[in-house]
């Protein structure tokens, strides 16, 4: 069927405010390496139709999809309408679907197939004439990191990452961005010896989500946290991304990466970067990054890592009235792996606003339940006024940013009991995205994807974070290797013995989200 003239400006799926904002992408396509994988199944397929169906996309957007499997274009596009039916967040809309299914296509082959990239090549070149797509094509590596310099080469060895004057070539790769500061500069310079840093985006999908983002928002929109969003104030920060789960099918990659690889190192430090860094200049890419920067630069860790670290693997036992397996019996696990499914570290900010203000970053999996969340903890105000017995029931305030999965904000402070006599105890005000606005919150792929599509970087961490992450990491990791096997923690807790003792030093204790 040849293709629907369809302008942007006579296209019924585009939505009012999006023009006024000028968030809807160009001519292009979207060639997604690894179409096979479960993130391309369940993330990136649905959000490319769900950006679809909001208007987002042009009408001659095109999608193609790479891999081994002995498919013709007609079983990928089956491949994606399964995927969209089963996980998108917006409703199935025919003529959406109808419309983006035209510029569906497969090629089939191996990273190493001169012939295959070739094949690719005249795929895109038809789509440009075909599609209108003009040369500017974003291609996605949904493969594993070992694949990547193969396949960046192979894209300069076809002409594939070279562009014309007006036309935009840029390369999508997921993390892990390296396994330590090593092998992350290694991996970088191989992906910018053929695309320009400019063109390089690196996803760390957390950025994408909604709760990420306001942190910006909450901080410098409101007049209300900064001027005590520091040390005078702020007795400590709690960043907590916590699992329910076990490792599951995921064994063979897990095992030799850990929880402080797979989300400390990545997740919680940019966490940490938007909670702790001073306001930009402005929004932009650069200005945002100089001072996630200058934050992470600034980390110290502390002098006895045996005191300010924690590591743990979970054990068998009941987890919500299952029965479940330890770590090291899961299927393809190495009994003798030294892996860590638990982490907690102790971070020190070593500026002006942050000094002796402590960050405590705990990740883990098998834990009390699912949640990621951001707990600014403040001092103590002075009780001179209250005897003790009236405050007893009372704790520190503390401003909760809760990331997922019920996303919002929370404030603990003390009220008054009601009745005749003072009593002061914990209350919140809750504030809940799914409450407050009508609005569904885009999935964080489709806000990823479309700023891919339109050259916006902001949420993309450069190599400078990276880098910096890792040496933060490094020391740690180095230092757990010398440590043997990590503690045991029962399925359903709240990790190990040595995290809560790690807090315990300082005087405080984790909060039980």
């Amino acid at each position: 069927m040849p293709p629907v003239a369809i302008t942007m400006e006579s296209n019924p799926l585009r939505l009012a405010s999006d023009r006024r904002l000028n968030r809807i992408a160009g001519p292009s396509a979207l060639i997604i390496f690894g179409v096979t994988g479960d993130l391309s199944r369940k993330k990136l397929m649905p959000a490319v139709y769900d950006l679809a169906n909001r208007g987002l996309l042009p009408p001659g957007f095109a999608l193609v999809g790479f891999a081994r499997r002995d498919w013709e274009t007609q079983d990928f596009a089956q491949a994606v309408h399964d995927a969209v039916k089963s996980y998108a967040r917006t409703p199935f809309d025919e003529d959406v679907w109808e419309q983006l299914s035209r510029g569906i296509r497969f090629v089939q082959g191996e990273f190493d197939d001169d012939a295959a990239f070739e094949r690719l090549a005249e795929t895109l070149k038809e789509l440009d004439a075909s599609r209108g797509t003009m040369g500017n094509h974003a291609f996605y590596l949904s493969i594993p990191p070992k694949s990547f310099p193969q396949v960046t080469e192979q894209l300069r060895r076809s002409g594939l990452a070279q562009q014309a004057d007006g036309q935009w070539r840029r390369v999508v790769i997921e993390k892990p961005f390296g396994s330590d500061l090593v092998s992350a500069r290694a991996l970088n310079d191989v992906v910018e010896s053929v695309f320009p840093p400019d063109s390089v985006f690196r996803i760390d999908h957390y950025l994408g989500k909604e709760t990420v983002q306001n942190i910006l928002a909450l901080r410098f929109a409101n007049q209300l946290y900064e001027p005590i969003w520091n040390e005078r104030y702020v007795d400590h920060v709690q960043i907590t991304m916590a699992e329910d789960i076990g490792v599951g099918g995921r064994a063979g990659y897990y095992d030799g990466i850990g929880a402080a690889r797979d989300v400390i190192q990545n997740h919680l430090l940019q966490l940490l970067a938007l909670t702790a860094m001073e306001e930009p200049v402005s929004f932009d890419a650069r200005d945002l990054r100089a001072e996630k920067e200058k934050i992470l630069s600034a980390v110290r860790l502390g002098k006895d890592l045996s005191l300010t670290t924690a590591r743990g693997q979970y054990s068998s036992g009941w987890q919500g009235g299952e029965r479940v397996i330890g770590f090291l019996d899961e299927e393809g696990m190495d009994p003798a792996s030294l892996t860590e499914t638990y982490a907690a570290i102790r971070l020190d900010i070593n500026t002006r606003r942050w000094a002796g203000v402590p960050f405590y970053l705990r990740a883990g999996k098998r834990l009390g339940r699912r949640v990621t969340e951001i707990a600014v903890v403040f001092k103590r105000a002075p009780q001179y006024l209250f005897a003790e017995s009236q405050t007893s029931a009372l704790g520190q305030n503390a401003l909760v940013i809760r990331v997922q999965p019920d996303e919002g904000v929370t404030i603990r402070f003390g009220s008054k009991v009601p009745g005749a006599g003072m009593q002061v105890r914990d209350v919140t005000m809750d504030f809940g995205y799914g409450h407050a606005f009508t609005e569904a919150s885009p999935e964080a792929y489709e806000r990823l994807i479309l700023d891919v599509l339109l050259g916006d970087p902001p949420l993309f961490p450069r190599h400078e974070e990276v880098e910096l992450s890792w040496r933060i990491l490094d020391p740690i990791e180095e230092f757990w290797a010398t440590q043997g096997q990590p503690e045991q923690y029962r399925p359903g807790t709240w990790g190990p013995a040595s995290a809560d003792a790690l807090l315990a030093r300082d005087g405080r204790t984790w909060r039980r989200p």
